[in-house]
């Protein structure tokens, strides 16, 4: 027998007995292809942690593919069908949250339909049971959290062989939009199940494999194009990050040459990095005091632009201060509802925001200006006593964006057809 005839045969195998998988009718994230691999004798299987021994004759590993687990962008399950040396299944096994399984719901096996297994994966997270009614109310209420409150809390999966080989790689911003975007989909599980309307595609597992790192890396392009998130957050210096009572001039000159960190600034300076944000700094003085105090303190590279008055040629509140920050964030007026811009100034810093329509945090930790709105144009949209403060009100506001703008389907973005 040639190659070409073995590599056919094994797909005959795989096609006559591929699992038909029942999926809960909430469930949001369909399989999006299967890789199997064939197995006569004992030995490691290409795409999981296990060691195989067929139970018979042969083995068939089905390696199941998804986009997305409610908990993190990729997700491969696996299914193993054991035939003895007639093709008669007589065993089958499946993953479940990272474990082997053996399926059976009643007899020592699933139930077959024309020698396919009818297995169920589990809502969200695609863990298999041979039936639901083996699901215990525990397990379905640990599931009702998972694909709820703490949808997407893993952001993009790193912990599997193709990320580890540097296959893909996650950026900040895309382990943040991932998990906007699993949010956005959290659900409540119906615990009632049905085929998929179409199939997941078959293919042997060197093509899925190939195929995977490449989707995982087209999921993440298409995740700022559809997922609302803050393109900016705009940020004032002093008594914002800086303590203006601290500050130290040189003699003779307005230039500061250093200044104290307000307490919890750093903290929330590296938060923001960490969480991929794009920070613009946007204030008035000269450009050296900046430089001196930010880099004294290690946050000068924090920012991906310095808009500071004196390179604009005015101050705060006028136009052309923010205009020059949404340029360097790559965005223009139209965007301004998704920026934020956080100051110590009502006359300055919430009014320029106000006029332009960027949401704007008025940071009340100073006493040495007005905390007195004049008019309604200086009215902050909010108010916080402390950068410890920042970054939970930044995402319960841009969790909120999604009420602004509906957020499409990022599966919709790209064909499910495997090429």
């Amino acid at each position: 027998m040639t190659a070409q005839d073995r590599s056919l045969q094994a797909q005959a195998l795989a096609k006559r007995h591929l699992p038909l998988l029942l999926l809960d009718t909430a469930e949001p994230y369909l399989p999006v292809a299967l890789g199997y691999s064939v197995f006569t004798g004992p030995g490691q299987s290409p795409s999981s942690k296990f060691a195989l021994e067929p139970a018979g004759q042969v083995t068939i590993e089905y390696a199941v593919f998804y986009d997305w687990d409610i908990g993190h962008l990729y997700d491969l399950e696996h299914v193993w069908v054991h035939l003895d040396a007639k093709g008669a299944v007589i065993a089958v096994e499946a993953s479940t949250h990272g474990r082997r399984e053996t399926m059976d719901s009643g007899n020592g096996l699933p139930e077959l339909r024309e020698g396919r297994p009818v297995l169920y994966p589990e809502a969200g997270k695609h863990a298999h049971w041979a039936h639901p009614r083996q699901m215990q109310p525990a397990a379905r209420e640990r599931l009702a959290v998972l694909c709820g409150p703490l949808a997407g809390h893993e952001g993009v999966h790193l912990g599997n062989p193709f990320a580890g080989a540097g296959a893909y790689r996650a950026s900040p911003l895309d382990h943040r939009l991932a998990r906007r975007k699993m949010a956005a989909d959290a659900f409540v599980p119906s615990h009632r199940y049905e085929p998929a309307d179409i199939e997941p595609q078959l293919m042997a597992w060197p093509d899925l494999a190939a195929f995977i790192p490449r989707r995982v890396s087209q999921l993440m392009a298409a995740l700022p194009g559809s997922v609302p998130h803050f393109g900016a957050i705009f940020l004032d210096c002093g008594d914002t990050l800086i303590d203006e009572r601290s500050e130290e001039k040189l003699p003779g000159s307005e230039v500061v040459i250093r200044a104290d960190l307000i307490p919890g600034a750093r903290q929330m300076m590296d938060d923001l990095r960490a969480a991929g944000h794009k920070l613009i700094l946007v204030a008035d003085g000269p450009r050296q005091t900046f430089v001196n105090m930010l880099t004294h303190h290690g946050l000068w590279d924090h920012f991906d632009a310095h808009i500071i008055s004196e390179d604009i040629g005015c101050h705060k509140p006028d136009a052309r201060m923010f205009d020059a920050a949404l340029k360097a964030a790559g965005l223009t007026r139209a965007d301004a509802w998704r920026t934020v811009m956080i100051g110590n100034n009502l006359s300055r810093d919430i009014n320029g925001a106000n006029a332009l329509g960027i949401t704007s945090v008025f940071m009340a930790w100073s006493t040495l200006r007005s905390h007195v709105p004049a008019d309604a144009s200086e009215t902050p949209d909010y108010r916080i006593g402390s950068p410890a403060e920042f970054v939970g009100l930044l995402d319960r506001l841009e969790a909120l964006l999604c009420y602004r703008m509906a957020v499409p389907n990022v599966n919709s973005l790209l064909t499910n057809q495997v090429p």
